[in-house]
């Protein structure tokens, strides 16, 4: 998998359905085939990205890591 918003293959998981990456610092949470992109903020409440990205653009979720 890689960040929808640097293209770093740098990705972490942190849950059962949540990744982070360490290329650009932001949260992607993944259901099924729908991604949603967070910033984390100094408090380390989310701040959804989602309108920053066309769903156009967002790439299809692969069971298997490249």
């Amino acid at each position: 998998m890689r960040c929808p918003n640097c293209n770093s293959k740098d990705i972490g998981k942190i849950g059962s359905h949540q990744f982070y990456c360490w290329g650009c610092f932001i949260e992607l949470s993944v259901n099924g085939e729908k991604m949603s992109v967070y910033q984390v903020e100094e408090d380390g409440t989310l701040s959804s990205l989602d309108d920053l990205f066309f769903e156009e653009e967002m790439p299809l979720i692969q069971e298997h890591a490249n």
